[in-house]
Parts: C-alpha cells; structure tokens; sequence
C-alpha cells in the first residue's frame, strides 16, 4: 500500500513538472500575443476623446460616445462606412466562397504517387506565402501596368489599339483581388488539409480495398469526410473573421481609380486615422469591428455547438 501511495505520488510530481515545462516553453509566445494582441488595445482610448495629432491624450477633450455617434448622424461618414462595408463584405464573402479550393488542391496532391512531383508542386505552391504583397505588386505591375509585359504582348499581336488599364479599373477588381488571395494563400492553406489526411485511420482504406473500392469512392467516402471536421471549424473562424479582411494586399493594390471598390475596413481606418489624422474616429470604428468580430466569434461557436455537438473555442 505504501508503494502503490509512493508511485502515485511521484506521478503526480512527474505531471506537475511536466506541466511547468510545457509552460515555460510557452510564455514567450504568450508574452508575444499580450504585446501585439492585447497590450494595443490600450488604444482604444482615443475612441472616447476628442484627439488631435500631436497633442497628449490628457490635452485634448473628453466626448464620450460622440465618434460612435457620428457613425449614423453623420451622412457623409454613414456614405463612407456603407461603401466600406460592401467591399469588406464582397471581398470576405468571395475568399469564404473560395474556401474550398485549398482542400480540392490537398486531396488532388494526395493522389500523387511520384514523391518528388509532390513535393516539388507543395513547395512551388506555397512560396507565394513568403512573399510579401509589396513583392507581389510588383510583379503585378510588371505584368499589368500600362507599359506592363501584357499590354505590350497584346500590342506587338495587334490585338489592341490602346493599353488596357488592368491595375486601374475597377470594374473587377473584387475578382482580381480575390485570385491574387488564393495564389498567394493556396499551397499554405493546404498544407493543413495534408495534416489531416495524413491522420486519417489507413486500415479504412485497405477494408475498402478489399471491398474493391476504386480510388474515386476512396476520395468520397473516407478522404473527403475524414477532411470536413476540419474545414468545417476552420469556415467558422474564417466567418466568425467576416470582418477582418486584411490591409497589405488592399493597401498595396489601391489606387484613386479603384479605391471606392477596393477599400476595405482596415483600410479605411488606415486611411482616416494616419491619412486623414481622425484617429479617434478611426478608433471608434477599429474597436466597434473588434466588438462585432468577438459577437460573430460566439455567435459561431453556439451554432457549432448546436450542430456538431462541440465547440470551437
């Protein structure tokens, strides 16, 4: 008995200085997220006060809710905020539309057997991540501009008279903004996909063999549900994110010709707060899309509750 206590005791030690271990190795990341998650939203302040650059908080007047007010008194800014907001909702409605590809491109890359094709095509696919959007508009405007590869290739066919202004219209640029995201973010995004096919019980596959299953009914009826618990939780991150749509990409593709249609929210606390100098008004907009993302968020996770019998979070 006095064993059987003694080894249940040093068990417990055991756990307990396993714990502290895996702990430690995570504070710094913890300590990252407080510093660039949390310690920012000491900001939020400015949201209540009549700021001015360059002038102390404690300089300037106290306004209470004045800039969320202004949100829909103000027609100018009510105009802005809904033009904001049909962008920032085509654009995320559009990439969550798209979601699915990363994982049609992850059971495409499964079914290839030549181990140096497939790694040679993941690693060719998910470059693009590294690089950033400045890089990529770069690239886009060696292609695109006016004096671009394109317009000269079309001009040397004789296929146009003048230069097509691809960077500039506006007539698409929810759609070009939407292929740019999904070149850039396909083999990252599938890379999770592979992680969970990976995980998948191989002995499904050989009773199905047996049963002589060919390699589509493998793909429909053991790789595709084996890989829907994960895209399922993933789209409700992505929708409970509805309004995070991002800000390099938009800032960098941005121009006076398509800028009613490209800019986004974040963009546009961009470009109100440092461009515009309204950096309380820009808060107040930056913490109510907080509030919305966080409801969104909750909201999502009692919807996966519902259905799936688990939360998300």
């Amino acid at each position: 008995m006095k064993n059987f206590l003694g080894n249940l005791a040093e068990k417990s030690r055991s756990k307990k200085a396993e714990s502290i271990k895996l702990f430690l190795m995570a504070l710094p990341f913890i300590a990252l997220l407080f510093v660039f998650a949390y310690f920012p939203l000491y900001g939020w302040r400015y949201a209540f006060y009549d700021h001015r650059p360059p002038l102390r908080i404690d300089q300037v007047e106290f306004v209470g809710l004045h800039w969320f007010r202004t949100m829909v008194n103000n027609p100018v800014r009510v105009q802005q905020i809904m033009e904001v907001l049909r962008n920032t909702f085509a654009l995320s409605g559009l990439n969550i539309l798209f979601s699915w590809l990363p994982v049609a491109f992850a059971l495409l890359l499964q079914e290839v057997k030549v181990s140096t094709v497939k790694k040679g095509v993941q690693t060719l696919t998910t470059l693009p991540h590294y690089i950033s959007w400045v890089l990529v508009f770069s690239m886009a405007f060696a292609l695109f501009s006016t004096d671009g590869m394109m317009n000269n290739l079309l001009s040397n066919l004789g296929l146009i008279d003048r230069p097509i202004m691809f960077l500039q219209s506006s007539e698409n640029v929810w759609l070009s903004m939407t292929a740019w995201s999904i070149w850039k973010g396909l083999g990252w995004g599938a890379i999770i996909y592979l992680a969970a096919i990976a995980g998948i019980d191989q002995e499904l596959y050989e009773a199905a063999r047996v049963d002589g299953a060919g390699r589509f009914r493998l793909i429909w009826h053991i790789t595709i549900p084996g890989v829907i618990p994960t895209y399922t939780v993933l789209l409700l991150l992505a929708i409970a994110n509805f309004l995070n749509t991002g800000f390099d990409q938009y800032f960098v593709f941005s121009n006076a010709f398509n800028l009613h249609r490209i800019q986004v929210l974040d963009l546009y606390v961009y470009n109100i707060g440092i461009g515009g100098g309204a950096t309380s008004f820009a808060a107040a907009i930056s913490m109510l899309r907080s509030v919305i993302s966080i409801i969104l968020l909750f909201s999502i996770n009692g919807i996966a509750k519902l259905l799936r019998g688990e939360s998300i979070i």
